[in-house]
């Protein structure tokens, strides 16, 4: 039977590293979906061209624009260093292979000495050493990425405020990178330290969606470029763009909120097996009981478990909203 479960677990191991690194390759999806993201994503405003001084100020404008919806953002495979860095994390590259590897031998152990078999603690310390860390990265990062669209719409309107008051852009950064909430004011620290070493102001704005990627990062970079190259009513543009970032965080607890009910849904369907086990167990011990003494029934379980994961990753899925 032993042969049997792992020759199983075997196969459907092969056959879900094939689902997600081939398939995708062969029908195309990889490819429309860089496609999709290069053209949804505009290059940051670090990289826009320099226009020629001798034209309009609509002129510039316009090409400008122009430029900065042609050329798109390469679409590269970010460094791990890169991810620590926009997870918020001060840990280096080396520090965090070495965690990952604590993580994967904590795991492996633990499901070793829990009289687990060799194959499902190797999977299990396999799991932890390269998908937990990565996991953690991306929930830290995600998390960040919230605060950031929370308190940046208040930073901006500090900007305007006291560029309306009389105060240079420069000095107005300086008080949110003092005075605001993290990460807003590690961002605005980084911009104010770039332009103390002689890059001018716009293309250090601009930098700031290298580290948040974020569309109104890129926005903010935008608005302080143009300005710096054609000049004009910074202080309206800024009121402009905190406007737009507001309907835009509207738009978004709009989407969560309709969402709702079917993400709900799916947590209680994900859940309802797992409730009914511990349902049975409490009521009828040694009904359930050979589910995971038996082999079999230890199989049946792992299968169970794999394709309830299947279908929670399916739902989720659906009901994830880009936006």
């Amino acid at each position: 039977m032993q042969p049997l479960a792992i020759a199983f677990l075997s196969a459907l191991a092969v056959g879900g590293v094939l689902w997600v690194f081939v398939y995708p390759v062969l029908s195309g999806e990889k490819k429309a979906e860089k496609r999709v993201a290069s053209v949804a994503k505009a290059e940051p405003a670090a990289r826009a061209a320099r226009v020629p001084q001798q034209k309009s100020r609509r002129d510039s404008l316009e090409n400008t624009l122009k430029e900065l919806e042609e050329r798109h953002k390469k679409q590269n495979k970010i460094p791990l260093s890169v991810r620590i860095s926009r997870a918020g994390l001060s840990w280096s590259k080396h520090q965090f292979l070495m965690i990952s590897a604590g993580f994967g031998a904590v795991i492996f152990l633990a499901a070793f000495l829990g009289q687990a078999g060799l194959p499902a603690a190797a999977a299990l310390g396999f799991a932890g050493a390269f998908g937990l860390p990565r996991w953690l990265l991306s929930f830290l990062r995600k998390r960040r990425e919230n605060k950031f669209l929370e308190y940046f719409p208040d930073s901006v309107d500090v900007i305007v405020r006291g560029i309306k008051s009389g105060l240079p852009l420069l000095d107005c950064m300086k008080m949110i990178a003092a005075e605001s909430q993290e990460p807003i004011r590690t961002q605005f620290r980084e911009i104010i330290e770039t332009q103390a070493i002689g890059i001018p102001l716009g293309e250090a704005c601009g930098k700031l969606y290298e580290g948040i990627q974020l569309p109104e990062a890129n926005f903010f970079g935008i608005v302080i470029s143009i300005q710096q190259k054609a000049g004009g009513n910074l202080s309206e543009a800024l009121g402009n763009l905190s406007r737009v970032l507001r309907d835009r965080k509207k738009m978004k607890a709009k989407i969560k909120a309709m969402s709702q009910e079917a993400k709900s849904s799916a947590a209680i369907i994900g859940a309802l097996p797992l409730a009914v086990m511990l349902l049975v167990y409490l009521t009828s011990p040694n009904y359930i009981t050979p589910l995971w003494t038996d082999p079999l029934g230890r199989l049946m379980l792992a299968g169970s478990a794999l394709w309830m994961s299947a279908g929670i990753l399916v739902m989720k899925k659906m009901i994830n909203f880009d936006f």
